[in-house]
């Protein structure tokens, strides 16, 4: 199953037809992908499942209807099982960024964490997973598909947060603080973190920032 998600509203692509009363079904042969996102976008759509029998088929699908943005990032954990975050655009994000030309995926992602925060000294553990949404740039739909590496480090010198991206903070979070920057994140980096991150008791607000 992929999610592509657009203004934090996914687009479910399945090997499924059912996966839900409140999904509307369309198989992907028939699907008009960007009549879908524009839809999503004006209020019109909210649960849509794209369906195809064929894994396979639905990555080429995603790869052929819009053009296509590259980037690698960091799920970056301390000695003090403390969690990485920058702040930008007034949510929590963790950093990330697009690829340069000839460079590997785990590279890109080491690099843009170094660039945004100023930490050092990253070891990438283990391969996460790809997460997808669709942004405008240009008047132009786009689908970036970010390479995401959970990362470790020592690292407890001075945090620097890359300004001339338009990053504000960058933040070192405990589990309930990331509990917490999570309410004030975007739906396809929860994606990224265990379930007992995103369990938070009902009279917990979204911090001030």
């Amino acid at each position: 199953m992929y999610k592509v998600f657009v203004k934090d509203i996914p687009i479910i692509l399945s090997t499924q037809k059912n996966i839900g009363k409140q999904y509307t079904a369309i198989p992907l042969k028939f699907a008009r992908f960007k009549k879908i996102i524009k839809k999503i976008n004006n209020g019109k759509l909210v649960y849509v499942n794209l369906y195809h029998k064929n894994e396979e088929k639905i990555e080429k699908f995603l790869r052929e209807k819009l053009p296509l943005v590259e980037a690698a990032g960091g799920l970056v954990y301390n000695n003090k099982k403390e969690i990485l975050f920058i702040h930008r655009n007034e949510k929590w994000d963790l950093p990330k960024g697009h690829l340069d030309r000839g460079e590997t995926y785990e590279d890109a992602a080491k690099r843009e964490v170094e660039e945004e925060t100023g930490v050092k000294d990253l070891e990438v553990k283990r391969f996460l997973q790809k997460t997808y949404h669709v942004f405008r740039r240009n008047g132009e739909f786009l689908l970036k598909v970010t390479y995401w590496y959970e990362m470790y480090t020592e690292y407890d010198g001075d945090l620097k947060p890359q300004k001339n991206e338009g990053i504000k903070k960058v933040k070192w979070k405990n589990f309930e603080k990331t509990q917490k920057a999570l309410q004030n994140s975007y739906e396809n980096i929860k994606l990224l973190f265990p379930k007992e991150y995103l369990t938070t008791h009902p009279n917990d607000r979204v911090p001030q920032v």
